[in-house]
């Protein structure tokens, strides 16, 4: 889903197994599409053995999950009946299905209806089809998608007879990329489509070799489209086989989409959500930046989302970590072979920055690579990283880039995006007093700085949001979609911390790898950094100027540093910031 979200899709289809034998799996998957990867769906729903109440409950969950699309079909029989027959209560034809649908959720859905330029398997006679098709849309279809073909005269000519009906909604042609020659034959031969002597001609020779097959039926079935397109049907519906890379390859032969395959353009700098109630949501802490999937599952109760502004944030609660979907990924194995055994601080350091060099593309606290954002700013996190410094989260300031800009452009055409610097990341307790006392000479930045134990320091004025990325366009209020605030930190510093420890549990008991992550997990500090003037680009990392961590290959203590045999306490506010009783604790304990 996220390789589909990534083409930029209008829609992606869930289909519906005969008699909703796959129905749980459906309403699943349209609920994550929607709310958690920002994917408009189009549900399959057909009357094949189908009673009103599983209708009616699919359709209940479409609608919670924000689908607004369905395409309504009579379905196949289940494959143990020869016959297709309605059953008591259910319906009969699609046409019954869409007047169902209008008549309970009036405009709430675009109603999808199936299209037959060849004939399906019960009927021939396109007189009796278009006749049909005709009344499902009467009754309430909103477009129209066909079954596969690869004659695409015959196409064109129906289309024409369609008009000439007063067929007047969208006609979306249903397209079958090539994979192989014999997947190519079984689906043509399967579903009676005519296949063009030329594009025989065209793939016989070449049977036997996938890679030359795929190659020259991207050829054939782009130029198809091309022609497709230039008859005036502005659509395209391809049928992938949960097989992304045949269309993907047509898409690049059309020009509609990269060859890097770059997403489409973006509503907001983050992944927008599409579930029933988060459409409207505009505003998220930058803290989930890596961990979209995650911020979604611990918010997905709350009644109402920011939208214009972040309100108050105490009063939503952040879902527990033991939700589905918060935690570490993978198996320990798993994990394990991604990012290795680490002995020493600058094993882990070199785990960054192979992250940063894109050598790997995940990490605990990040599901996804390195994108381009960070290309200004990149050396200037790997020489952090290489000095024991770990970076979780950042993004370089931006002055006014045009709302079109590839990398970090977003919202309407002809505005202008702007964002301040900002920087997460692990730090050593030895090292937090003199980076506080280095942001305090600082006119221009704030900071948030907490360690597992949960001892905040600050010297943030107000509990409120601090915009970090905010945009200005035509007719619009200013933007100020990403922010950081106090409570959102906290709920994150749980989850952070949380998943160095999984992490540190994919590693035996007693091992050296687990000692030393859990040791960086039970000590460091996690602090991020906003340089309030957005003209800077290298001021946070002037910060850092001298600083790292001693000892890198050494081995690190196995409990907390202490003072006179006890645990140091934070005591009152100095200058907005917690400190703590007896500086020495901050001496380097790694030398």
């Amino acid at each position: 889903m996220d390789r589909m979200h990534d083409l930029g899709p209008t829609f992606v289809d869930v289909t519906w197994g005969a008699g909703g034998s796959q129905s749980h799996l459906t309403c699943e998957m349209v609920h994550f599409a929607q709310t958690v990867v920002g994917l408009e769906t189009c549900m399959h729903l057909t009357c094949t053995d189908m009673a009103k109440e599983k209708v009616d409950g699919a359709l209940s969950e479409a609608y919670k999950a924000g689908c607004t699309n369905i395409l309504a079909l009579r379905g196949d029989p289940p494959r143990d009946t020869e016959k297709w027959s309605a059953i008591e209560g259910g319906f009969r034809y699609a046409l019954d299905l869409v007047k169902y649908i209008k008549a309970e959720y009036g405009n709430h859905f675009d109603i999808g209806v199936a299209g037959y330029p060849e004939g399906c398997d019960d009927q021939k006679d396109q007189d009796i089809l278009m006749s049909h098709l005709k009344q499902k849309v009467d009754a309430g279809g909103t477009f129209i998608v066909t079954q596969m073909f690869y004659d695409v005269d015959n196409f064109l000519a129906w289309v024409d007879r369609c008009r000439a009906e007063g067929i007047r909604v969208p006609i979306v042609p249903g397209i079958m990329p090539i994979q192989t020659h014999a997947a190519f034959l079984r689906r043509a031969n399967g579903m009676q489509c005519k296949i063009p002597q030329a594009w025989t001609d065209a793939l016989e020779p070449i049977k036997n070799d996938d890679a030359a097959v795929r190659e020259v039926g991207k050829g054939l079935v782009a130029e198809m489209c091309k022609r497709i397109i230039d008859h005036g049907v502005l659509a395209l519906h391809f049928y992938t086989m949960n097989l992304a890379q045949s269309t993907k390859m047509v898409l690049e032969e059309l020009d509609l989409i990269s060859r890097e395959g770059t997403p489409s353009k973006k509503a907001l700098p983050w992944r927008q959500s599409l579930g029933l109630s988060r459409r409207e949501e505009d505003v998220r802490p930058v803290f989930w930046k890596n961990r979209h999937k995650s911020y979604v599952a611990r918010t997905q109760d709350w009644d109402e989302f920011p939208n214009g502004r972040w309100g108050d944030s105490r009063s939503p609660a952040f879902g527990e970590l033991d939700a589905y979907g918060i935690g570490l990924k993978g198996t320990n194995e798993q994990n394990i072979k991604t990012w290795g055994q680490p002995k020493s601080l600058r094993d882990i350091a070199d785990i960054f920055v192979r992250f940063i060099q894109n050598d790997l593309k995940t990490l605990p606290w990040s599901e996804a690579p390195v994108t381009d954002e960070a290309q200004p700013i990149k050396d200037g996190l790997i020489d952090l990283n290489r000095r024991g410094l770990l970076t979780i989260t950042s993004q370089p300031s931006v002055n006014g880039a045009k709302s079109t800009d590839p990398v970090h452009g977003w919202g309407p055409s002809g505005g202008y995006v702007y964002q301040k610097a900002y920087l997460e990341l692990l730090i050593s307790p030895a090292l937090i007093t003199e980076l506080i006392d280095r942001i305090d000479q600082t006119q221009t930045m704030t900071f948030y700085a907490v360690d597992k134990a949960g001892d905040l320091r600050t010297n943030s004025t107000t509990d409120g949001p601090n915009a970090v990325t905010w945009g200005v366009f035509p007719g619009k209020e200013i933007v100020q979609p990403t922010i950081v605030e106090t409570i959102s930190f906290l709920a994150w510093k749980d989850e952070a911390f949380r998943l160095g420890t999984d992490w540190a549990n994919c590693h035996p008991s007693g091992s050296p790898s687990r000692q030393l992550i859990e040791y960086i997990m039970n000590n460091w500090y996690l602090i991020n950094i906003v340089d309030n003037d957005f003209h800077s680009t290298r001021g946070i990392f002037d910060l850092f100027d001298g600083l790292q961590v001693k000892n890198l290959d050494g081995p690190l203590e196995n409990s907390k540093p202490m003072v006179d045999g006890h645990h140091p306490k934070p005591i009152a506010e100095l200058n907005g910031n917690h400190k703590m009783t007896n500086g020495k604790v901050f001496e380097e304990v790694l030398n």
